[in-house]
């Protein structure tokens, strides 16, 4: 039976590791999987997976920096595993200021297993150099965005695009899409800082679209209780009480389904309202120093994944000094009164969503790590 150390450090990279288990354990030959994950992860791979990311999950290089010693035992603990165990093959997931450190140590090691990449960090964004190193000590990356097969092989390193999992889980709920006239959503992030930023503005464009569209009605998508009680702090504040019923606790795929309109914080987000077809505008507003280091930095044009994969502004960027109540307002308003405008924005969004596959993205992921592991080195 062939042994496999998988590893994904946070709450999404959980699900994508799991959905390739299931995938490789169903299309191909029993895998005994050991390494670090979630609660998803483990519930597939039992005992051999040791359950770190709710710690490993943090945000921020002082948040890293503050518990850098128990990274560092986990980096020892991780090594020691695999040079104990000696998996097949090891694939890491996503989180790739951990796992692209890992892989250097193990060929330092001289691991002679396999090394394969899943969910691709986002060096085409920033940090391209690191494309050179990845081409040196890993032996497969797999992608989900279909530009960036190109960007890694390029380098030298063997490529696969497997596709989208949104795609899938978009695909899974397709019948039940049932837009309800006049209702706008708002997605106000999934982090504390995004809501504080962006939903105060996005509350007191409500009044201004109310204006001019009497009928509306508003939904607000909130990831969980804690979130939802900020956000009625905020319309208290705001003197808003009656707004409280538009709270929607971890519902957003359903409130993408049925919003007419939505107003959604940059992020996965998008790429979900994308897949689910919702016309949209992109709102985005960190601190003015933050955002000038980034913009230093950054090399796209654009912010949003849908535009990024478009190569041209398909869904409006309400970015920093753009994005205001006013501005929100004037945007949703014109979707929302403008059928024809909503319609065509529709078609585009869907034309983009094309690029990300027809599906079974965990099944072609599942194929590639399964090839990659029985094959020959050269």
């Amino acid at each position: 039976m062939k042994k496999i150390f998988i590893i994904a450090g946070e709450m999404s990279g959980d699900t994508h590791g799991a959905g390739l288990m299931r995938a490789i354990q169903k299309h191909h030959a029993p895998v005994n999987f050991i390494g670090f994950g979630g609660t998803k992860m483990r519930n597939l791979g039992g005992s051999g997976i040791q359950d770190w990311v709710e710690k490993a999950g943090v945000l921020g290089l002082w948040d890293v920096l503050k518990i850098y010693g128990w990274f560092k035992q986990k980096m020892a603990e991780a090594l020691e595993l695999i040079a104990s165990e000696k998996p097949d093959g090891v694939v890491l997931i996503d989180y790739p200021g951990f796992n692209l450190r890992l892989a250097k140590a193990l060929r330092k090691a001289h691991y002679t297993g396999r090394i394969i990449f899943y969910i691709s960090p986002q060096v085409w964004a920033w940090k391209r150099g690191r494309i050179k190193t990845m081409a040196k000590v890993l032996d497969l990356m797999i992608c989900i965005f279909p530009f960036e097969k190109e960007l890694y092989e390029k380098s030298g390193l063997p490529t696969v695009f497997a596709g989208h999992p949104m795609v899938d889980r978009a695909l899974s709920f397709r019948q039940q899409w049932k837009r309800e006239q006049g209702l706008v959503g708002f997605f106000p992030g999934s982090r504390s800082h995004e809501v504080a930023r962006l939903f105060p503005a996005m509350l007191q464009s409500s009044r201004l679209i109310r204006e001019r569209a009497p009928d509306v009605r508003f939904a607000v998508s909130a990831a969980n209780q804690t979130l939802a009680g900020e956000m009625r702090e905020i319309m208290d504040r705001a003197r808003m009480p009656e707004a409280r019923k538009w709270i929607e606790v971890s519902g957003a795929h359903d409130l993408m389904q049925r919003a007419e309109v939505g107003v959604v914080a940059s992020g996965t987000a998008t790429l979900e309202s994308a897949c689910f077809g919702l016309p949209y505008v992109l709102v985005y507003k960190v601190n003015p120093i933050t955002y000038a280091v980034g913009k230093a930095v950054v090399r796209i044009k654009h912010l949003g994944i849908v535009n990024i994969l478009a190569g041209e502004q398909v869904v409006e960027e309400l970015v920093q000094k753009k994005f205001s109540a006013d501005s929100v307002a004037a945007s949703v308003t014109e979707l929302l009164l403008n059928k024809e405008k909503r319609e065509a924005l529709a078609a585009r969004l869907a034309s983009v969503v094309k690029k990300l596959g027809d599906g079974d993205a965990y099944r072609r992921a599942a194929d590639a790590v399964a090839n990659c592991i029985h094959s020959t080195k050269s």
